[in-house]
């Protein structure tokens, strides 16, 4: 499996192209949405909680591989692998939004 076909990449990428040019989202935000699309009804409310970790690995591929920036208190972070605390993520200035075909 590509990174281009994983639920997580697809949902990060999917989530920026949703906002504004440049606006950054939060982990949870997407941790949610890829929470909403696999819920059962059997599932509990925090489930999006499981999906966190996952989210965060990815951003951190992602962002090495210059497609994301992690930002911390509004500042890109120099290295992802080593960001703490609080973080968004936005595309980089500059970038152009996905095809919808491209993913």
């Amino acid at each position: 499996m590509t990174d281009t076909q994983d639920p997580i990449v697809l949902a990060i990428m999917a989530e920026l192209d949703a906002g504004k040019p440049g606006a950054s989202i939060a982990p949870e935000q997407v941790a949610r949405a890829v929470a909403e699309q696999k819920r059962t009804p059997k599932d509990p409310a925090d489930l999006w909680r499981k999906y966190l970790p996952a989210v965060k690995q990815q951003a951190i591929h992602l962002a090495r591989a210059g497609r994301i920036e992690l930002l911390r208190k509004g500042k890109p972070v120099d290295d992802p692998a080593h960001a703490k605390g609080v973080v968004r993520y936005r595309r980089p200035a500059g970038a152009i939004p996905a095809a919808p075909d491209e993913g």
